[in-house]
Formats: C-alpha cells, structure tokens, sequence
C-alpha cells in the first residue's frame, strides 16, 4: 500500500523514498546532483519530488477533483 502525503494544499502518493546521500557525485560529497535526482524521478514515473531533511520523496500528484452539487 502506498502513503500519501500533503504538502501545501496539494496530496501525493509517495512512489519512494530514498536517503539524500544516495544522488551524491561521491561519497564525501553532502550535496545531491539534481541530474542523477531527475533521472530517477522519470524512471519511476513519479511527476514530483519532495525533499525531507534526510530523504527525497518521489511522487504522484493527486489531481484535485471538480464537482457539483446537483440539487
């Protein structure tokens, strides 16, 4: 089963998680490359990514919904 996730006014479902330290250039690096972060994140299929202070979240939008009341 998948989570969901709000952040903002907007819900996702979290595709995966990963550590931020696992997008670094190398081992002693603390900052992720956003190329390796954006690769991954079209591999999954995931339209979003979010960043925790330790992880990167790989999301799907939840898309709102319209609707009318019919009375």
């Amino acid at each position: 089963m998948k989570s969901i996730y709000k952040h903002n006014d907007a819900a996702y479902i979290i595709l995966q998680q990963k550590p931020i330290h696992h997008f670094a250039k190398t081992m002693d690096d603390t900052h992720p490359n956003m190329e390796y972060v954006n690769m991954f994140m079209k591999c999954l299929g995931a339209d979003h990514v979010l960043r925790t202070p330790t992880h990167f979240l790989f999301c799907e939008t939840i898309p709102d919904v319209d609707f009318e009341i019919v009375e």
